[in-house]
């Protein structure tokens, strides 16, 4: 009998995804024969994942769990297809991981898939993720996570196109109503409609600041109606279309939505908003999720792909 060690468990649960034990006795059951133990798995329909891994998972759903007025946490979760994203079944699922992160004390996605599932104790969140895709067919990703937890004040969230995106606001207020928690929820919606990078100028770091005037420093230098200017007014010139440009991705500096003169800021209405409510309010972070961003499509249409599969 061959001697299963952990590095052979470890290797064959990267493989497939399935559990730790179920690795364990399917590596024993083939006396340490790993082809053979991820045939095992897959006949038992716990390795359903595997070799899925050249697949693109870029569709999918946020969902956003809350826990009071205080603590709530984004998730998002991909899919291969924009019609599995709108299955019931999935999206029950990406519910039930928000739960989980809500929950969770994890910081990181490998200590998160390690965590017992609190939806069915005994399992892990992955082990949980595994029977997911046996289910369904087809790839999933639990793709990040993130949790806020106001220490004086409250969280909001907001989730738009039924799931596209998830967007959390945090704020530090000595007041928590409805008035300033409808105030925030309307920050969330211009979070997700405008996606600003920061809350203010001064959270701007100076190698966004550098980079971004090394791109209009070269746009200006392609200007035919610069030729020729001084370097003062060059310099002049870069300063401001920085600032422009930090108006548009600082949410405080950008035009709020839905000021009625088109011109109030999101500053000017948070002010608007404490002076109302008598409450110290003030912008802390924002989160932003949006699905599949930064993540590759896949580029086949729906009848290329049933023909690939009857080629097979």
């Amino acid at each position: 009998m061959a001697e299963i060690t952990a590095a052979m468990v470890k290797e064959l649960r990267e493989m497939t995804g399935a559990g730790m034990m179920d690795c364990k006795k399917a590596l024993n059951e083939t006396n340490g024969n790993m082809e053979e133990a991820v045939e095992v798995l897959r006949k038992n329909g716990q390795a359903k994942a595997v070799k899925k891994e050249g697949r693109i998972a870029a569709e999918g759903i946020c969902r956003i769990a809350s826990k009071g007025d205080n603590v709530a946490a984004v998730v998002e979760v991909n899919s291969e297809t924009d019609f599995v994203a709108k299955n019931e079944t999935f999206q029950k699922f990406v519910e039930a991981v928000a739960e989980q992160a809500v929950a969770s004390e994890s910081t990181d996605m490998e200590a998160f898939l390690a965590e017992q599932w609190i939806a069915e104790p005994g399992k892990t969140v992955q082990e949980a993720l595994v029977d997911k895709i046996a289910v369904i067919g087809e790839k999933l990703s639990i793709r990040r996570f993130e949790k806020v937890t106001a220490e004086n004040g409250c969280v909001v969230s907001y989730v738009h196109g039924g799931g596209r995106i998830g967007v959390i606001v945090e704020a530090e207020t000595n007041v928590v109503n409805d008035t300033v928690k409808e105030a925030l929820t309307n920050l969330a919606m211009q979070v997700a409609a405008l996606n600003p990078k920061y809350v203010a100028t001064e959270d701007v770091s100076e190698e966004f600041k550098a980079h971004e005037k090394e791109l209009i420093a070269a746009q200006i230098e392609q200007d035919p109606k610069m030729a020729g200017k001084p370097e003062k007014v060059i310099e002049g010139a870069i300063e401001g279309r920085l600032k422009k440009e930090l108006k548009e991705v600082c949410l405080l500096e950008q035009v709020y939505v839905k000021a009625e003169d088109g011109k109030q800021t999101v500053s000017q209405y948070l002010a608007q908003v404490a002076k109302e409510t008598g409450a110290d309010l003030k912008i802390k972070r924002f989160v932003r999720f949006e699905t599949g961003e930064g993540l590759e499509k896949k580029n086949e249409d729906f009848a290329a792909e049933v023909a690939a599969q009857m080629a097979k």
